[in-house]
C-alpha cells in the first residue's frame, strides 16, 4: 500500500505538531515546514503529494507561496485561515489553492478533505478504466490517460479540482451543470453553502483556456442555470 507524503507549513509550532499527530497516525508521511519559503523547497524538492499551509505566515506568506508553487506544481494545496479572513479564503482559490479549512479545525474534518484531494489528484477509487479517453471540442484538447489538457496545442498547466471541472464539462458537452451539482459531483460533498467556490475556479480556469475570459467561447454561464462546455454554437 502507497504511503502518501504531505508537507505541513504553519508558523505556530503547535498545529505543526497536531497536524503530524493526525496525519502520522493515518498512515501519512508528513514533512514540516515554518514558512512559504521552506514549504517550496519541499515541495519541489519533489514526491509530495499533498500541501496543507497557513495563509498569515512570515518571510513569503501562504498567497504569494500558492502563486509561486503553481508555476511549477499543480499538487493539492489546503489553506488553513482564520475564520475571519473570508478575503483570503477567495484570494486563496483565486491563486490555485484546491480547499481550505477555518481555524480552529476538526481533525476529523482535515483528514476527510486530505483524503478526498489524495483521491482526486492520484486517480484512486475517482476514476473508472473505461472512462480514461482523449476528449477534444474545437482547440480544447483533455487527454486522461497522461492527465493533460493543450489548448490550440500548447500545454494548459491546471490544478486537480480545475482539471476535475473540466472534465465534467467536456464528456458533456452543451449540458448544463448548477453551482451544486458541480460542487457534488468535483468536490464528492454537499455544497453547504460553498457554491462560491465553483465560481471562483470556473473564473480561473476560464483565465487558462479561453482567449478572452470576459467572452468566454467555450466555458459559457446559462444565466440562472449553471454552467456548459459549448460545442457546436
Amino acid at each position: 500500500m502507497k504511503t502518501y507524503r504531505i508537507a505541513v507549513c504553519d508558523d505556530d509550532e503547535d498545529i505543526v505538531r497536531a497536524l503530524k499527530i493526525y496525519l502520522t497516525a493515518e498512515g501519512y508521511e508528513v514533512l514540516t515546514a515554518s514558512n512559504g519559503m521552506e514549504a517550496l523547497e519541499l515541495v519541489l524538492q519533489g514526491n509530495v503529494q499533498l500541501l496543507i499551509m497557513d495563509v498569515m505566515m512570515p518571510k513569503l506568506d501562504g498567497i504569494e507561496t500558492m502563486t509561486r508553487l503553481r508555476e511549477k506544481s499543480n499538487i493539492p494545496v489546503i489553506l488553513l485561515t482564520a475564520r475571519s479572513e473570508d478575503s483570503d479564503k477567495v484570494l486563496g482559490l483565486n491563486v490555485g489553492a484546491d480547499d481550505y479549512v477555518t481555524k480552529p479545525f476538526s481533525p476529523v474534518e482535515l483528514l476527510a478533505r486530505v483524503k478526498s484531494q489524495l483521491r482526486r489528484y492520484t486517480g484512486l477509487g475517482g476514476i473508472r478504466r473505461e472512462e480514461k479517453e482523449i476528449f477534444r471540442i474545437d482547440g480544447v484538447c483533455l487527454d486522461d490517460v497522461s492527465k493533460t489538457v493543450t489548448v490550440d496545442g500548447e500545454a494548459v498547466a491546471l490544478t486537480p479540482i480545475e482539471y476535475k471541472i473540466l472534465k465534467l464539462l467536456i464528456q458533456n458537452p452543451n449540458r448544463v451543470y448548477s453551482s451544486s451539482q458541480l460542487y457534488r459531483k468535483v468536490w464528492n460533498e454537499e455544497p453547504l453553502g460553498n457554491d462560491g467556490a465553483v465560481a471562483v475556479h470556473i473564473r480561473h480556469l476560464r483565465e487558462k483556456i479561453e482567449i478572452d475570459p470576459s467572452e468566454p467561447r467555450y466555458i459559457k454561464v446559462v444565466w440562472g442555470l449553471g454552467y456548459k462546455f459549448a460545442k457546436g454554437e
